[in-house]
């Protein structure tokens, strides 16, 4: 369905029992909602599952310019208000999890939980930097000029070696991201800073991440999840970045064990 929100055109999915509690589903960079579809599917039978494209991804409509974090979470409380949701368990993963650290700092009221997956809350300045290259190397190279160097980031040496299956979808979801919209999440990305507000979150937080997750490495989960006092933190095991594609089993049981303990 198409919903209307900030004066963009948004792809969105819902699906599950009316009246069931909400699930927010919030893909990453240079990924649409298609990353999300086993874990809607196991979910819709209990939930009202929502899941969108981010602008500049997949369906949605891409606008010109620098994005923000301000800006993204704008769109969802826009896509909330259409669809008539008042509050939602939030599933991020990297800058879908960064989106729920905002809305847990500032609309906390609109929160369940959140599970944050592979989403540090700081840009340092050589994270920032590796956005820049992206933007550089898309605009010279196009996005099939980011394809391999973003799998080989993403994914951890044993699954590049196997060459799973989940690659060549995870390639398809970079290829075709729009161009506008990859560079707009860039910028926002590059400014990424809610480390030194992550005490003010009092929704229950599970952060987890890939144990060889290169973007958002354990050690900087777990320092995040020290300065929420509801949070929790796991790792994933034989994962990289996108763990919810690399180890979905491990994955779909923290979700689950998390949400069974704040129905």
């Amino acid at each position: 369905m198409e919903v209307i929100s900030n004066g963009v055109r948004f792809n969105c999915v819902v699906e599950g029992p009316e009246g069931a509690p909400w699930v927010t589903l919030a893909h990453a960079l240079a990924n649409n909602l298609t990353l999300w579809d086993e874990i809607a599917a196991s979910l819709s039978d209990r939930f009202r599952v929502l899941r969108y494209d981010q602008r500049g991804h997949g369906k949605s409509q891409a606008p010109r310019g620098a994005y923000s974090f301000p800006l993204l979470i704008e769109d969802v409380l826009g896509i909330w208000e259409a669809l008539g949701v008042e509050q939602s368990h939030w599933i991020g993963l990297s800058i879908g999890g960064m989106i729920g650290y905002g809305l847990g700092i500032h609309h906390p009221e609109r929160l369940k939980t959140i599970i944050a997956c592979d989403s540090r809350p700081d840009a340092p300045r050589d994270y920032a930097a590796y956005f820049q290259s992206r933007i550089d190397k898309a605009r010279e190279k196009g996005m099939e000029g980011v394809v391999e160097s973003t799998i080989e980031r993403w994914f951890t040496p044993e699954s590049l070696e196997k060459n799973l299956p989940v690659l060549d979808r995870v390639r398809e979801m970079i290829r075709t991201t729009n161009p506008v919209g990859h560079e707009g999440c860039c910028e926002a990305l590059k400014t990424l800073a809610y480390g030194p507000h992550l005490h003010c979150i009092t929704v229950p937080t599970l952060i987890l991440g890939g144990e060889k997750d290169k973007g958002a490495p354990p050690a900087a989960l777990a320092k995040a999840a020290s300065k929420i006092p509801t949070s929790k933190h796991v790792v994933i095991p034989d994962a990289g970045h996108i763990s919810a594609l690399e180890n979905p089993t491990a994955v779909m049981a923290a979700i689950e064990d998390w949400l069974s303990r704040h129905p």
